[in-house]
């Protein structure tokens, strides 16, 4: 009675083509059980389903041959790990790739009506602030740890107003820049990284984001562009205040972030 199947049976019960199972041992990521010596034919075993099925699943998340090679090869535990890594990358690349679907679909569909913007003055206050520099690439998680860092030393009822931030244009031209995230609090102390900062008065030119910040870039491009033609632009850090986020609701569409475009008033109004 004949155990091993044929390279062509085999194809059928894995959905995996001959062509690939030929690639497939090429590349030594599973050998046939037996290669006729005389007519060439490959022959597996009902054994070797589950790791050819394995493979497919790696392979239709990406993950590239030699690395395919290497969990293979590895004990259960660093196999875990590894395919662990690969799906955090494969999430961070799907993170990217809709931020920037989300940011060409505004770009490509422009609606000059849905930027309103404010020409305000703002006066100067003291704030509970963390302060760092921190690089473009990491100012996400810095921000979350900051403010995770205020809301645990100042609770709801000691806060009068939303949270906000500056960055340094530095952050933007150089990839890297002073940023300060604070939130106006009736009594600002120092506690840990936390500082009392008194925040200067600014001139703003002022609009709103809405939504998540997949996008918020075109936000910004509008409002600058806004700022070029209308006012006079002055260097100084862009402010953001976060009327609505993450703190507020768990859905993104209702978010409402401030951008702050810093220029020179000649007079008030």
């Amino acid at each position: 009675m004949r155990t091993a199947m044929t390279i062509g049976e085999f194809a059928t019960v894995t959905h995996l083509s001959v062509r690939t199972l030929r690639r497939y041992h090429e590349a030594g990521l599973l050998e046939p059980a037996e290669v006729d010596r005389f007519t060439g034919y490959r022959y597996y075993t009902a054994e070797q389903i589950p790791p050819a099925q394995v493979i497919h699943r790696l392979r239709e998340l990406d993950v590239p041959l030699a690395e395919v090679k290497s969990i293979l090869a590895s004990d259960p535990q660093d196999r875990a790990q590894l395919i662990t890594d690969h799906l955090r990358r494969l999430e961070g690349e799907l993170a990217r790739t809709r931020a920037a679907v989300v940011s060409l679909k505004r770009l490509l569909r422009p609606d000059p009506q849905d930027l309103q913007v404010e020409m305000r003055s703002v006066p100067g206050r003291l704030v509970a602030a963390v302060n760092g520099h921190v690089t473009l690439d990491g100012v996400i998680a810095w921000y979350d740890v900051a403010m995770a860092e205020l809301d645990a030393a100042f609770p709801s009822a000691q806060r009068t107003g939303p949270p906000g931030g500056r960055y340094a244009n530095e952050l933007f031209t150089h990839g890297a820049g002073d940023v300060s995230v604070f939130r106006p609090v009736r009594d600002p102390r120092a506690y840990g990284r936390i500082e009392v900062v008194e925040l200067a008065p600014a001139d703003l030119a002022v609009a709103v984001h809405h939504g998540p910040h997949d996008d918020i870039d075109v936000t910004y491009g509008r409002l600058g562009a806004w700022a070029a033609e209308h006012a006079l632009t002055v260097d100084g850090p862009v402010h953001e205040t976060y009327l609505v986020g993450p703190r507020d609701t768990d859905q993104p569409s209702r978010w409402r972030t401030e951008i702050g475009w810093p220029i020179f008033r000649l007079t008030q109004q």
